[in-house]
């Protein structure tokens, strides 16, 4: 039986995979479609994508489900197929590991809104549709739970919550953290600075604290984040910054910043607490490789 994540995860550094969104576009997805719904109609095309990051040398994928609440997919008029598309997610991403050992962690992302008084959704109704997409992934064999690219305290417990009751081995929250106009610090969209959130992401019963995506977080200001989320936890850290800032080219974005000068940033990464590394929007599978070797070379000194 193999160990639980976080447990691993303190044993040694872990690398994760990169961006699953801007992978599906280069691979046919047209802008504004439903990403999670190829997990039943292009299964193969999502599975090459795992695929190709688990040849990188990445120990864990995120299931392709970032879109998968009942929220979300009724935007796409998929709502009935949050058991279906959730569940193929989580065969996909243990089919690319091909009987390696590896981590599938269930992909739970925002709903897509705002909560009363601010916007349309109850609490409630945010609460069950991460309830029902947590029990999906958990009840399809996931080792994890990752609640990702949050900004607001309260819904990023509402998915810690669910993960919990869906019975997850393991559960991470990570918060997206944007650069302040003056560049002196960051903090989330909705002002939550990295100290806060990790007290809280350990609070509430979370077994790894992490980050991902966000406004100008680079490699150094997310080793910046690592660094302060240490100063007030001893759980597990994960980093998934993106590759560089996006541009419009042609009118198509693209993230510009290179395997070799994204992956330069990786020791410092592990050096200043993460345990688990990978990327975000923007990154290709010659990033994680590049990753790889900076991960080998760390854990060889």
């Amino acid at each position: 039986m193999k160990p639980l994540l976080h447990e691993l995860a303190k044993q040694r550094p872990l690398l994760a995979d990169g961006a699953m969104g801007t992978q599906l576009m280069l691979a046919g997805l047209e802008q504004g479609n439903c990403g999670e719904e190829w997990n039943v109609t292009h299964r193969e095309r999502v599975l090459a994508i795992q695929r190709r990051y688990v040849e990188a040398g990445s120990d864990c994928l995120l299931t392709n489900t970032f879109g998968g609440s009942r929220i979300m997919l009724n935007r796409h008029g998929n709502a009935g197929k949050v058991v279906e598309i959730n569940k193929a997610g989580v065969e996909i991403a243990r089919a690319a590991f091909n009987g390696r050992h590896g981590y599938v962690i269930g992909d739970v992302g925002p709903f897509g809104g705002l909560m009363e008084p601010y916007g349309e959704f109850s609490q409630a109704e945010v609460a069950d549709a991460f309830r029902e997409q947590a029990k999906a992934l958990v009840d399809a064999g996931v080792d994890a739970i990752i609640i990702e690219t949050q900004t607001s305290l309260e819904e990023l417990c509402l998915g810690i919550a669910a993960a919990r009751e869906a019975g997850a081995a393991c559960i991470i929250g990570s918060m997206a953290y944007d650069v302040t106009l003056d560049g002196s610090t960051f903090r989330t969209m909705m002002g939550v600075d990295p100290e806060r959130a990790a007290e809280v992401i350990a609070e509430h019963g979370a077994h790894i604290v992490a980050l991902n995506c966000g406004t100008g977080m680079d490699m150094v200001r997310a080793r910046v984040a690592v660094a302060r989320y240490r100063s007030v936890t001893s759980l597990p850290l994960m980093a998934q910054p993106n590759a560089g800032q996006p541009k419009l080219v042609n009118m198509k974005v693209v993230y510009d910043e290179a395997p070799e000068s994204m992956a330069a940033g990786v020791k410092p990464l592990l050096e200043a607490g993460a345990n688990i590394v990978g990327s975000c929007c923007g990154s290709t599978p010659a990033h994680i490789r590049a990753f790889r070797e900076e991960v080998d070379d760390f854990i060889g000194k």
